[in-house]
This record gives structure tokens, C-alpha cells and sequence, in this order.
């Protein structure tokens, strides 16, 4: 067995446009819920930022929210956003994955819009955390394909991470070495270092786990590995009882995460938190694998198929629906393009209706079945609209 067991720590942060304000109005408690589970994050590791760690991955729209002023001061009673956003650039303990801006499943929107949705998160990012390299991807509900490798590569980024139950190997690999050693994966010449998020792990961490259970049952894991085992374990960070929990000494960051950073800061032989680009300078990634296309596993879902967003004909409809606006919208770009068109109000109209696309995309629009797939044909019909009014401005 290994000496030493490497804990990878990742969190998604996500709430989609206008959400908490509505929250705010409506159910102020669930906001408070919320905003103290974002603000336990920098604050539970204050005290460890010799071994702490943790990879986050904030959406845009939550960024967004995060950021606006009015937002900010309507909200600040409950938590000072301003502080939680300054508390967040800890790169000694925080490590700000890339992602989204607007949260969509990747696989199920057009491939024209990926980049937009990527650029547009890191533009955005870079801005606030101003010190982050952003070497790690989160994909969104973690929905991965291999054809997102290259443009993911084309933006500099090291990493992506995917889920165990999407992975096969290229060649004889152990269960243990394909579940926890990162490798290299690749797509149309270009390649990748795929982390693996192991899912009953992770499923343990979002329920509720103690460290001594955590602790038994990753050396259980990982007894047969002769190489030193990365342990990755993702979930949502602010949603469930286990995170949002206000109680001292029963949520996830003082029942579990602290008694762990403690073993980790006394005993040489405890489990090692660790940065994924940290474990990757040492160790590197070994063996090649293909992942198969899929999302993580949502309630009683399982993340095959991509069921949770696409197992409603109004679901199938809509998504069907932005691919046809999204075509019409990189159309009216392309025909801006190759006229030269330096007209203000039309090249506005057209980044009015492009970003309206991206974010009919979101993934809550999909999530809840047929409950909110309104808000994805909300967002199409103003793209439309802006269409229209852009259509007049070549004529």
C-alpha cells in the first residue's frame, strides 16, 4: 500500500439568474441558509492554511449575483458578499476551477456555443480573482464529452474532471488505479489529464459522513495501490442539510472536514489534503482512458443519457428549440461579420441575443423537469425579438 492517501476536495456553487434575489424576497431563510454556506468555506479555513484545501467552482450567474451592488447591500444584514468574494482569492486554500458561465450541460447545447459560455466565465473570473490560474475545468453537472477536450486545451486548461462511472481504460488498468490516478484522455489530436470523481464516495460526502468512516473506508479502497492514490471527491457545497446546516458542530465543514485537517496536520500517516495541480507536479498522469459521455448522478438519477434534463418531450422540445435560435443567432453574427458592420445597435442587438441563448441554456431550466423549462423559452423568445429588431438593421 501507498504511504501517503491524497484527498482532492471539490465544491460546485451554483444559483441561477436572479434566484437568491427571488429567494430573498420570498424565503429569506433559505437565503441565509445559502450565503452562510458559501461564507462557512473561507472561514472554516482560516484556521488551516497549512493543510486545507479546497477546489471550488462558482457559476457565473452566482458570481454575477455575488457581485451586483444592489444584490450586495440588500443581502449584507446576512452576509458581507464584498468580504466573502475577497475571502474566496485565498489561493493558499481555495483553487478556483473554470467552468460555465451559465451552468448549461455541455453535451446537450450547441458545440458553436461552448466557447462563449467558457470565455465568457473566465473573462469574468479573471476580474475577480485576479491571482487564480485556473488550471482545472469543472464541467457543469459534470456533463462531459470527449469533443470538449480540444477547445478545452485551446484555452489552457490542464485538467478536467469526470466521474467514475463514465471511465474505461485503454489497456489492462486495475480498478483502483483507473478510479484513483488521474489520466491522460484524448480527441481530435489534442489531449487532456482526466481527474476521477469517485461517485460513492462522493455521494458520502453530500449525505453526510464522519472522518472516521472516510478514513477506514478510503484505505479500504486503495490498500492494493502501489503508487500514491488520488482520493477526488465532489459535490454541491451549499445545497442539502449537511452543508447548509447552521448548527455548530454539525455540518460538513466542523464534523467532518476539520477532524480530518487535524489527523492531516498531526499524524504523518493521515490522509493529505492536496491541490489537484500540486499532485499533478508530483506525480503526474499515467495510463490513457476514454470517457464516455454522461452527467453525475442527481437524486435518483443516474447521469447516463443526461435523463435528469432530456426525460420530458417539453424538455427535449426546448433544447431542440435553442439549437434552432442559437443557429440563427451565429448566423446573424457571421452575416454582421462579413459585411463589416460597425452598426452599434445591430452589433448590441446580436450580443443581446447571443447572451440570451447561453442562458436559456442553463441547466436548472432542464433540472426540474418540465417546472422551469419555461424560463429557457422566456430567454429564446427576447433572443428572437432581438433577432427581429437586428434583421431591420441589415436592410
Amino acid at each position: 500500500m501507498a504511504d501517503t492517501l491524497y484527498h482532492a476536495l471539490v465544491l460546485n456553487l451554483h444559483q441561477p439568474h436572479s434566484n437568491l434575489e427571488h429567494l430573498l424576497q420570498h424565503n429569506e431563510w433559505e437565503v441565509r441558509e445559502i450565503l452562510f454556506a458559501m461564507d462557512r468555506i473561507p472561514r472554516s479555513m482560516a484556521d488551516y492554511q497549512d493543510v486545507g484545501r479546497v477546489h471550488l467552482a462558482m457559476s457565473g450567474a452566482l458570481l454575477e449575483t455575488l457581485t451586483d451592488s444592489e444584490f450586495q447591500s440588500r443581502a449584507y444584514g446576512i452576509v458581507d458578499c464584498g468580504a466573502l468574494l475577497w475571502n474566496l482569492r485565498n489561493t493558499q486554500a481555495i483553487d478556483m476551477l473554470g467552468t460555465a458561465y451559465y451552468h448549461p450541460v455541455m453535451p446537450l447545447i450547441p458545440p458553436a456555443d461552448w466557447q462563449a459560455q467558457v470565455e465568457r466565465w473566465r473573462g469574468f473570473a479573471r476580474r475577480l480573482f485576479f491571482n487564480s490560474d485556473f488550471q482545472g475545468f469543472w464541467p457543469p453537472e459534470m456533463g462531459f464529452c470527449m469533443e470538449m477536450i480540444p477547445l478545452l486545451r485551446r484555452l489552457g486548461y490542464r485538467y478536467v474532471l469526470v466521474d467514475s462511472e463514465h471511465v474505461q481504460p485503454i489497456g489492462p488498468m486495475r480498478w483502483e488505479e483507473l478510479r484513483y490516478r488521474p489520466h491522460i484522455v484524448r480527441f481530435g489530436g489534442e489531449e487532456i489529464i482526466a481527474v476521477v470523481r469517485d461517485r460513492d464516495l462522493s455521494n458520502a460526502q453530500e449525505s453526510g459522513m464522519e472522518f472516521d468512516w472516510f478514513n477506514r473506508e478510503v484505505r479500504e479502497r486503495t490498500k492494493g495501490c502501489d503508487f500514491p492514490p488520488l482520493v477526488t471527491t465532489c459535490s454541491d457545497g451549499q445545497n442539502g442539510g449537511w452543508f447548509r446546516n447552521v448548527t455548530p458542530g454539525s455540518n460538513f465543514w466542523d464534523a467532518f472536514y476539520k477532524p480530518l485537517l487535524e489527523k492531516a496536520r498531526t499524524h504523518q500517516d493521515a490522509i493529505q489534503p492536496t491541490f489537484i495541480d500540486d499532485y499533478l507536479e508530483r506525480f503526474g498522469a499515467q495510463g490513457e482512458i476514454i470517457v464516455g459521455p454522461g452527467a453525475w448522478n442527481t437524486g435518483w438519477h443516474h447521469g447516463s443519457d443526461f435523463v435528469q434534463w432530456t426525460g420530458t418531450q417539453a424538455q427535449k422540445d426546448a433544447l431542440t428549440r435553442v439549437d434552432e435560435v442559437s443557429q440563427a443567432v451565429h448566423g446573424a453574427l457571421s452575416n454582421a461579420a462579413n459585411i463589416g458592420s460597425h452598426n452599434p445597435e445591430l452589433l448590441t442587438l446580436l450580443e443581446e441575443a447571443r447572451w440570451r441563448v447561453l442562458r436559456a441554456e442553463t441547466s436548472c431550466n432542464f433540472f426540474w423537469g418540465d417546472a422551469w423549462v419555461m424560463r429557457c423559452h422566456s430567454d429564446l423568445d427576447q433572443a428572437c425579438e432581438c433577432l427581429e429588431r437586428a434583421n431591420a438593421c441589415f436592410n
